[in-house]
């Protein structure tokens, strides 16, 4: 097999590794694993693996912008079919300055834009295409969306990323579309001469390729050349509709992306790889050096690694090549990746969003948060609301470095990345003095991992009461940064331990905060009785908000008011002491704590359940029978068997009700039964059925959460049957964690 970057030197024997001192090491992005590698030589090397110039940068950049914008912000919907008029795209105004003031408080670094969506729709104006900006009447066809974000960019600070999907329904569905067309692979010339249209940059590329991905490398061209640095081009998986065996040519298009944007990562290939979810979850331990049979670096497509474990020692035993691929952690700030509304689409909290901040910055990855402009070519004033709120937290809590005076190993507290104290002496241990005692529920620890590499395997911190070290927090790995989360300690002495590593780990940069405690985030849940109870958030991930269980101090201080009739909490709202009855509605909560409120909570109260039965279902798998799509309890799900299709449930509602919506909420436990597109019918008997409306839930497999659609019309029924046309991912059983009818 060929090698690639592998060590000049490499001892045979890896008594090295335990040696007490260790030269600056020969280090490689990617290493190859030989045959007669043992376990401990293939730690050594994995020891080595450090991001490329690029990556590193990349991993600076921390908190960064995502924007989806174009055709399904007016149609409403998550995924376009390609057929759009691009006149649906009615934008009138349009305020890209906004935008990166909005991300600019919120401390992000960057913002990368949807310049082509899987709709085949573009954002700027394309030689090559006419379906896109040019063919709207948003500026007489003239606008240039792109050429806008980049003058913001430049005046705001910011780097500019672009999302041009490789997938392109206009392409498919076009009569003349270009995507697998069945065309000769041939020598093209990149880019291709368009008459009254030169480029400036004169740099041109051939590559053997066929039609559409001569298009693409086209588009790729004008991105790269026309509209500034760019330091981050994004490609997804998405595969919404296949024809004519059509593949990708990634190495082409990584040439031209290296050649002209050579500050530019890539995202969903070798540099930076997706998290594996769409809603904010982070592992607990977040390895960069991953496992891969394959060269990286030759590849041309990547799976998307979504397990629990991707990079533990005995993940790394397997492997044929070593490489540093970052993660990066992506959700919306609203239910969606486009702007639907401000009324039903609802949007994070700050709260949400910060704790989602401090998980995956301080958890070796980068938060990338969708912030979809709305139909004035703004964004919504509750968005912004919440990124000046999340800007303002990052800054009154990492902006002071309650360290900044201490004493101990200087080259961690210096502030310098370049700088580190190699631990090669056991214990290996770091203890830092401060002056006078000082408050801190934060600390912030990274690796030099551009030298030495993401080492640690488990780390404590204690700090010193009482005349006695106790131990105040614990964690896995460190990597690029691991922000530790934990109730507030007083002391002047604080000891860090690492108690498993890969070789002898590098310490670059250790500092100490205090977050000022938020009254907490709230939960609101109903039994099938009626009865409503409020509580402190209890987060599905298993953190403990803030790193305290505000749970255990609900009477200390911290004060619920609730309304019943959607309208916003204050200090004379009704207070909750005990849990409620509420037939249905809109139910919002907030927490107070002297002067400060937290973030809203709100829940929409379908009817009440007590009384509804299950009249029938086409079959149920296991244990998971019908009644638990009923039973107030989303962890409780029916299930059909794999055999019949269409899958179905029948509901008596125990009365006629008039209804405007219905919520699905699905099974979560894994990617199965989730249903995409089903059928609303309807009975006079519970028998025969008659169809009333279809509905369709887009991208549930990666954003798993409870959706709602609302009727076109009211509907007036007893007897309602809810069944299945389409399940995500091709799977063959459908499922519901619970169902909800609201009036």
């Amino acid at each position: 097999m060929k090698k690639y970057l592998v060590f000049c030197f490499f001892l045979v024997s890896i008594m090295s590794c335990n040696t007490s001192k260790e030269e600056l090491p020969k280090t490689s992005s990617t290493i190859s694993i030989d045959k007669d590698d043992t376990k401990d030589s293939i730690i050594y090397k994995a020891a080595h693996v450090v991001p490329t110039k690029n990556q590193y940068e990349a991993l600076k950049n921390e908190f960064i912008a995502f924007i989806h914008f174009g055709p399904n912000t007016f149609t409403r919907m998550e995924w376009g079919n390609g057929m759009e008029d691009p006149k649906v795209f009615n934008l009138k105004n349009l305020d890209t300055d906004q935008w990166c003031k909005a991300m600019k408080d919120a401390q992000m670094k960057m913002v990368i834009i949807t310049v082509k969506h899987h709709d085949g729709f573009v954002l700027w104006q394309s030689r090559y295409t006419k379906h896109g900006i040019m063919s709207t009447s948003f500026k007489d066809g003239k606008g240039d969306i792109l050429k806008e974000l980049s003058a913001s960019c430049q005046k705001y600070g910011l780097k500019l990323g672009v999302y041009l999907s490789p997938a392109d329904l206009y392409q498919i569905e076009n009569k003349e579309g270009l995507y697998g067309n069945l065309s000769k692979y041939t020598d093209r010339v990149i880019p291709r001469p368009v008459e009254g249209r030169p480029f400036k940059n004169k740099t041109t590329f051939t590559f053997n390729v066929d039609d559409y991905n001569e298009y693409f490398l086209n588009q790729l061209f004008e991105l790269l050349t026309e509209y500034g640095p760019i330091h981050e081009v994004w490609f997804d998986g998405a595969h919404p509709k296949r024809k004519g065996g059509q593949k990708y040519n990634y190495i082409a298009w990584k040439k031209l992306i290296a050649t002209l944007a050579p500050e530019a990562v890539v995202f969903g290939k070798q540099d930076i790889r997706w998290c594996g979810n769409e809603s904010g979850a982070t592992r607990d331990t977040e390895w960069n050096v991953i496992p891969y049979q394959k060269n990286p670096l030759e590849m041309n497509s990547f799976a998307d690694i979504t397990g629990k474990d991707i990079g533990s020692r005995e993940k790394l035993y397997d492997a044929n090549f070593l490489h540093y691929q970052q993660a990066e952690t992506n959700t919306s700030i609203r239910e969606g990746w486009f702007y639907r509304d401000e009324d039903t689409q609802k949007v994070r909290s700050a709260d949400d969003v910060f704790d989602i901040y401090e998980r995956s910055v301080g958890g070796n990855s980068t938060f990338l948060l969708n912030i979809p402009p709305n139909r004035e070519g703004k964004f919504s004033p509750e968005d912004v609301s919440v990124l000046k709120e999340v800007g303002q937290r990052i800054k009154e809590t990492y902006e002071t470095n309650l360290f900044a005076d201490a004493s101990g190993a200087k080259n961690v507290l210096d502030n310098h990345a370049k700088t580190y104290t190699l631990l090669d002496a056991n214990p290996k241990e770091i203890i830092i003095k401060t002056k006078k005692p000082v408050t801190i529920n934060r600390l912030v620890l990274q690796e030099a991992i551009a030298t030495h590499s993401e080492r640690v395997e488990k780390h404590a911190v204690d700090a010193w009461v009482n005349n006695a070290w106790k131990e105040i927090v614990s964690a896995t790995n460190i990597g690029y940064k691991r922000i530790l989360r934990f109730p507030e300690v007083t002391s002047n002495q604080f000891r860090i331990r690492i108690l498993a590593s890969r070789l002898n780990p590098a310490i670059s940069n250790i500092t100490a905060h205090y977050y000022h405690t938020r009254p907490p985030q709230l939960s609101i849940t109903r039994n099938l009785e009626g009865l409503v109870t409020i509580q402190p958030k209890k987060h599905k991930f298993g953190w403990k908000p803030h790193g305290e269980d505000v749970s255990k101090n609900i009477n200390s201080g911290i004060e619920i008011r609730y309304t019943i009739d959607g309208s916003t909490p204050n200090k004379i709202s009704q207070i909750y002491n005990e849990p409620f009855f509420v037939a249905s509605g809109e139910i919002k909560a907030l927490a107070f704590s002297k002067d400060e409120k937290g973030s809203i909570a709100s829940k929409k109260i379908g009817i009440l359940k007590k009384n509804w039965k299950i009249l029938n279902e086409d079959s149920w798998s296991s244990t998971h029978v019908g009644e638990f799509a009923i039973d107030e309890n989303p962890k409780t799900y029916w299930m059909s068997d794999a055999k019949n299709k269409p899958h179905f449930i029948e509901i008596d509602l125990g009365k006629e009700h008039t209804l405007k919506a219905f919520g699905y909420t699905p099974q979560t436990k894994d990617s199965n039964g989730m249903i995409e597109q089903g059928i609303i019918k309807i009975s006079t008997n519970g028998k025969s059925w008659k169809i009333f409306e279809n509905f369709e839930f887009g991208n549930l497999i990666n954003d798993p959460t409870p959706r709602t659609h609302y009727f076109k019309k009211a509907l007036n029924t007893r007897f309602i049957r809810i069944e299945s046309k389409t399940i995500a991912g091709n799977k063959k059983q459908a499922a519901i964690a619970e169902l909800n009818f609201f009036k």
